[in-house]
């Protein structure tokens, strides 16, 4: 089930939109100068100039051009030393991270060294600055709430940081302080890259003093937000919290592709709350339906907001890190949200509940489970087996942890494939709101129907509820009609209502109620007085009341085996009264 919503950027975003060809502003011709003449004719000639991503130069080989899915040679002789020499004469100097820059502009020069230090290779990256590349999360960037983007290498998470800095210091006046490692985000030089806007930049001196320099940033220079590229080291981490606590907006990137990258990262975990072990009492686990070991955040995320940028117009956005950790640690799929730009230039927001995210992750790891579960796994042979030697076996201790993370995040045994009814029918998902979970569990064990209760209303096909309770809840409703669930009403929490509202939600149609009738069904305890009891209600009903359409008076029993058989005569319809004193106090059943 998904949902879909779509919003008008402002009219400047509408110019910048990646659709309508925003502002690129790439300063080629300075990458192109720092090469040698005989490798820059074959690139400014080259009809994808304009969208080549990196210059290969290595020691002893022909040098190589990138482009979107392609490569080209840019000549037959291969690189030699003066060609190195050539290029690193004309670029800013290499720091600690063995990068360079070319005075304002955002190109990147990355050198490949031997084991003596030597230079015997180079990658010549270009930047380039690109307009309107947020507008996509524009809204989020005005929230004031503190962002974390994830995404693999190349996808233009950099590129997004430059352009929320000048969102947020021209067109949101803030003050904007950018932690630029290795000047990456506004280029090599002492004057930063105009792509910035009015937000500063301070360089770091060597990469592992940024956590230093991130502090240095608000005890210093008041900022508002600051802005971290690849926050990468458990003390950039905890700077990151540190500024955080102080009210700063933080706006950063880390390696990983999703948030579950994260939580399998232990120097990175903290981001998004950290985790830990957490020993549950045996009611608790049992109210939870899980084992007395669990993961559990430790604390509240440095970051507000995640956002997880599959595509360059593809964004997956989680506004509540806090709930989504919370998610995955105990199991469940979290609702989705995802981004993307229309040709129209409108962002369009698509709503992707539980259910379908289960369903695509189900096909995707069912396609890429292995040999040993598609059945294709050959024994070994024991030649091959003294050829490989003894199979290491972990040990317990320091696997402990990582296996209860990975059984947590595990999600294959939740909602990932269908279960199965006992007549081989799909069970539905039914989410109970004011009804008796005993009473609820009670009738479907009995009738052995196929119906599983839910604690999420958003992996939930149905709503059972008490009347009574939806007519003062409207949120519920709410909820239940954007995401298209049906709600079914009982007027009290009673087996029989209990009982013909899942058969009408499941359409079954009910059988003779006399063939049908399941004295168990109506039983607390299964004893044999209570048998005994619905036993000869169930006689008077079927031989005098319905057939003559007299009153039977019952035997007189306890206060709990009446209710029993109240509920038996309401199942079959009929009215039931109380009479007489205790100890003599007894049913009478009316007939319809």
């Amino acid at each position: 089930m998904a949902r879909s919503d779509e919003y008008q950027p402002t009219p400047e975003s509408t110019a910048a939109s990646p659709r309508i060809t925003p502002p690129v502003h790439d300063d080629l011709e300075q990458l192109l100068s720092i090469l040698p003449s005989e490798l820059r004719e074959p690139l400014s000639n080259h009809p994808q100039r304009h969208h080549l991503i990196e210059v290969i130069l290595d020691l002893g080989r022909r040098p190589e051009a990138r482009f979107p899915g392609t490569a080209d040679y840019l000549s037959e002789q291969v690189v030699s030393s003066q060609d190195l020499e050539h290029c690193i004469d004309r670029v800013g100097q290499f720091g600690g991270d063995n990068r360079a820059g070319i005075e304002k502009t955002l190109h990147r020069i990355s050198a490949m060294r031997n084991r003596s230090g030597t230079i015997i290779g180079l990658t010549c990256r270009v930047g380039r600055a690109v307009f309107g590349t947020v507008e996509i999360i524009r809204d989020l960037i005005e929230a004031g709430q503190s962002i974390l983007l994830l995404g693999r290498p190349g996808v233009g998470k950099t590129t997004a940081l430059r352009e929320i800095a000048r969102v947020l210091a021209d067109d949101l006046n803030k003050r904007v302080v950018i932690i630029d490692t290795s000047n990456e985000i506004a280029g090599d030089g002492d004057i930063p890259h105009p792509a910035i806007g009015r937000a500063r930049r301070m360089q770091v001196a060597q990469p592992e003093h940024q956590h230093q320099v991130m502090i240095e940033a608000v005890e210093n220079h008041t900022p508002e937000v600051i802005i971290i590229d690849e926050i990468g080291t458990e003390l950039e981490a905890l700077a990151a919290r540190t500024i955080a606590e102080r009210g700063v907006q933080l706006v950063g990137t880390a390696h990983g592709n999703q948030l579950e990258n994260l939580l399998k990262n232990p120097t990175l975990a903290d981001l998004i709350g950290g985790i830990q072990t957490v020993t549950l009492g045996d009611d608790e686990a049992r109210r939870r339906g899980s084992q007395k070991s669990v993961l559990e955040r430790k604390a509240p995320p440095t970051f507000d907001m995640a956002i997880e940028m599959l595509e360059r117009q593809r964004w997956v956005v989680h506004e509540d890190v806090a709930t989504t950790v919370d998610h995955l640690l105990r199991g469940r799929l979290p609702e989705t949200q995802i981004r993307t730009i229309g040709d129209n230039g409108k962002v369009v927001i698509t709503h992707e509940l539980p259910d379908i995210v289960s369903q695509r992750r189900t096909t995707r790891r069912s396609s890429s489970r292995g040999w040993r579960e598609a059945g294709q796994m050959e024994a070994v042979s024991a030649q091959q087996a003294r050829a490989t030697g003894p199979i290491p076996l972990p040990t317990p201790a320091a696997d402990a942890f990582q296996a209860l993370l990975e059984q947590q995040l595990d999600t294959d045994d939740l909602e990932l494939s269908t279960p199965v009814g006992p007549n081989g029918e799909d069970w539905v998902p039914v989410y109970p709101y004011g009804i008796s979970r005993e009473q609820l569990h009670h009738v479907i064990d009995t009738l052995k129907l196929p119906v599983s209760i839910t604690k999420e209303l958003g992996v939930a096909q149905a709503v059972l509820a008490l009347r009574s309770h939806v007519r003062n809840h409207s949120k519920l409703k709410t909820i239940a009609k954007s995401r298209q669930i049906p709600i079914y009403t009982v007027k009290s929490n009673t087996i029989p209502q209990i009982t013909r509202a899942l058969q009408h939600l499941l359409n079954l149609d009910p059988r003779d109620q006399a063939d049908a009738i399941d004295l168990s069904l109506f039983t607390r305890q299964g004893a044999d007085d209570e048998l005994e009891a619905l036993e000869e209600a169930r006689l008077a009903v079927e031989q005098i009341v319905i057939p003559k359409g007299q009153p039977v008076e019952l035997l007189p029993r306890s206060a709990k085996i009446r209710k029993m058989q109240h509920e038996l005569a309401e199942h079959y319809r009929l009215k039931s009264l109380s009479f007489g004193d205790e100890p003599n106090r007894r049913l009478r059943i009316f007939p319809a």
